[in-house]
């Protein structure tokens, strides 16, 4: 399904009826959207499934609705708590996924709406921002205005926000790209625009409080949504350090630790990968990777370890509970500041 976790259906979805089946996770990870990297990160499937059953639970026992079944060992699925140690799969309730055709970078959400009925994934992705970084994409797209933000232009320090910023995005389209508010609401078909920020914003307060509860910062994160006979629920999975930015002590406890450990060391490869994208949306063309001329080099081992050590002990101290053998997190930190 994705470049980091495998899709098991054992149960299709029809019109009526929600679906069963799970996400099985890998050690597989993705950076600017190329998909599966020629190296794994130990651990990491794990501790992503770890702290996505950990925070649907939460969410379920805040009352915001999810298609999160619990953890599977055995062949059976159990409360997290249940589990005798870090889970690698997630029972899940599974939607309709239509299929989205498309010519060029015009995209046939119609078609996706007819077939879907009101029982379908949403096929956006819902941003929330709690602060504005330096290299946010936001700064490049619009003016503090646009925000109700008092400056008059971007600061050069980060901006942290009193109230997030919530944005949508396409899902499924080869390369996404950020909505305004019509657009996205004809995306997102019968489900109404206005609820889905609102479950959106709820996500967002109850995984901030939990990151502060752990000493860390929830900078920002994203969710994707199912609708199903009239109720949304948070579907995919929540609040990990793929899905969401955290940060301790001022360091980044987040995937965004290797995408910039890439920038850094591997720049001709992000260069490249740019220079596609930008020629594939010159020329219409969806995959633009098919254009990229270079491809990203395995990393070195010692980075692989300081990125297992960062997600183990960052999983630990978000849940408050040691799932993981991991050093502290002030030391996977550490490790990380040194890369």
């Amino acid at each position: 399904m994705t470049s980091v976790k495998e899709f098991r259906i054992e149960e299709d979805a029809t019109e009526d009826d929600l679906g069963r089946g799970s996400f099985v996770f890998t050690d597989d990870y993705s950076v600017f959207d190329w998909g599966k990297m020629p190296d794994q990160i130990p651990q990491k499937g794990a501790t992503l499934c770890t702290m996505g059953a950990f925070n649907f639970e939460l969410l379920e026992s805040e009352g915001v609705p999810t298609h999160y079944r619990g953890v599977v060992e055995n062949g059976d699925v159990v409360p997290l708590e249940d589990a005798s140690h870090p889970p690698w799969e997630m029972a899940i309730d599974l939607t309709q996924v239509p299929d989205l055709p498309h010519e060029g970078r015009e995209y046939d959400y119609d078609h996706y709406h007819e077939a879907a009925g009101e029982n379908y994934l949403v096929p956006l992705e819902i941003v929330f921002r709690n602060r504005v970084p330096v290299g946010s994409s936001l700064r490049r797209r619009t003016d503090p205005a646009d925000h109700d933000l008092e400056f008059e232009s971007w600061p050069d320090e980060a901006v942290d926000l009193d109230e997030p910023i919530v944005e949508f995005s396409t899902k499924y389209e080869e390369g996404d790209r950020y909505l305004d508010h019509v657009e996205a609401d004809a995306i997102a078909g019968v489900a109404d625009i206005d609820d889905l920020e609102a479950v959106a914003r709820e996500v967002n307060r109850i995984i901030t409080e939990q990151a502060e509860s752990a000493g860390l910062v929830h900078e920002d994160g994203k969710i994707e949504c199912l609708y199903y006979q009239g109720e949304i629920r948070v579907a995919d999975v929540v609040g990990t350090f793929d899905e969401n930015r955290f940060s301790y002590e001022g360091t980044q406890l987040s995937k965004e630790v290797l995408r910039q450990y890439h920038k850094r060391t591997q720049p001709d490869w992000v260069e490249a990968v740019d220079a596609a994208k930008a020629e594939a949306k010159q020329e219409d063309i969806a995959d633009w990777k098919s254009l990229c001329e270079e491809d990203p080099d395995p990393l070195a081992e010692e980075v692989l370890e300081t990125a297992r050590d960062m997600y183990c002990a960052g999983a630990n101290a978000y849940t408050g509970q040691e799932f993981f053998d991991a050093p502290p997190l002030s030391s996977a930190i550490g490790a990380v500041q040194r890369l």
